[in-house]
């Protein structure tokens, strides 16, 4: 709050300098007595402005770290009666971390890899998209990858009785212990809807965010014939795209509740007394997109395939500097013929951005190899959930693979 005062004053000091040498019009003999004293006068404010224009963009750059650090400042969660031991790094001990997306192939593998070997989570948030009153993909996928159908159950025969036809499970502890799933809530939301992307944020820790509006580089709509993407694209084409408009909505929804956690927090002392220091805290925001050359360019009513998911990295990036991130760019799924547990290769992401007519496109960036970079789906799920740790890659674009295949686009 210091330095905004002092940027603020700094910047009233300036306009004032500025004012001041201004021409005035004033009389023709005053103007001669006194030219050559106003033009030594003129010269040396207009040096000292400029030395306050640099002081200026200084503190603008220096705000940012500020504010993320004030945002962070403060206990982060009441511990429930276990020891306040600070750890070492980042951690994740107590922390709610959303997933959203969480109903998609790679979104559910996440979930289930956060569960599994991160015991010490507060909870998970499972976002799964849905548009207007039905889920896009339902959640068949997300409750087969966390295990929720391991338990002891009963299926009714399809010729029974209605009432006898559902499907139930329990729990069983002697297979489902491990997988913590008292840790897991699901939720619902139109990632379009900025409203509910903020009630889905409270009293969020941190995000990834694996949620697409596409299948490979087509929309759903198209590829799969998904009605709910279809029904979406046709009642409000103007709506937004998950990629651009949700990744703004969900970063402004979790720092906006962050913003209002913290200012409730500072109102009580005694909850303060327990802060968490600021280099245990977890990556903010772990954007998955997608690497250049893992597909080819898809014209859609909204904009090519690559350069709306570069849209979506550069809000993350540039939109918000208070925001830790990571934006995590995948080489192309394949689960066929690569397989899972291999070393994660990470590597600074080229630049294959450019602005035409005031809008960021992708590129195209000559594969003179003629490779691509591949990962399997659950060794990306892996690399997410690392990401939120990783202080290496934090702040940063980086290209994630475990393979290289010759490649398939052309």
């Amino acid at each position: 709050m210091t330095m905004i005062l002092r940027a603020v004053a700094v910047f009233s000091v300036l306009v004032l300098v500025e004012s001041f040498t201004a021409p005035r019009c004033s009389r023709r003999g005053r103007i001669r007595r006194l030219q050559s004293s106003n033009e030594e006068d003129a010269q040396r404010l207009q040096e000292q402005a400029q030395q306050l224009r640099e002081s200026i963009r200084k503190m603008e750059d220096e705000i940012g770290q500020e504010r993320r650090s004030r945002f962070m400042s403060g206990d982060r969660n009441v511990d429930d009666g276990e020891d306040d031991i600070i750890p070492e790094g980042k951690s994740l001990k107590n922390k709610r971390v959303l997933i959203v997306g969480a109903n998609g192939r790679l979104g559910s593998m996440i979930t289930r890899h956060l569960l599994r070997t991160h015991p010490e989570v507060k909870e998970v948030v499972a976002a799964v998209h849905y548009v207007g009153q039905a889920t896009t993909r339902g959640w068949g996928r997300l409750s087969y990858e966390v295990g929720a159908e391991d338990g002891k159950g009963s299926i009714g025969a399809a010729w029974a009785p209605e009432e006898e036809r559902n499907a139930s499970f329990q729990f069983d502890p002697e297979v489902m212990s491990g997988y913590n799933l008292n840790k897991l809530r699901i939720v619902e939301v139109e990632l379009l809807d900025p409203v509910q992307v903020s009630t889905i944020t409270e009293d969020v820790d941190a995000v990834i965010f694996a949620a697409t509006d596409f299948e490979g580089n087509r929309p759903r709509a198209v590829a799969s014939l998904n009605a709910a993407f279809l029904f979406r694209a046709v009642a409000s084409p103007t709506k937004g795209r998950v990629e651009v408009e949700g990744v703004k909505n969900c970063i402004e929804g979790f720092l906006g509740n962050l913003s209002d956690r913290r200012y409730k927090e500072r109102l009580e002392p005694a909850r303060s007394s327990t802060a968490v220091a600021t280099e245990s805290e977890p990556t903010q925001f772990v954007l998955v997109s997608t690497a250049p050359g893992a597909f080819g360019e898809f014209e859609t009513p909204f904009g090519e395939f690559n350069g709306i998911k570069r849209q979506g990295e550069y809000i993350t990036m540039q939109g918000f500097p208070s925001l830790s991130y990571t934006v995590l760019q995948m080489g192309k799924f394949d689960d066929n013929f690569v397989e899972e547990g291999q070393e994660l290769n990470f590597s600074d992401a080229e630049d294959d951005t450019e602005v035409v007519d005031g809008v960021i496109q992708s590129k195209r960036i000559e594969n003179k190899e003629g490779t691509q970079l591949r990962i399997n789906r659950r060794d990306a799920a892996r690399a997410a959930v690392e990401a939120l740790l990783d202080e290496g890659i934090e702040g940063k674009k980086v290209q994630v693979h475990t393979a290289t295949r010759p490649t398939d686009v052309w």
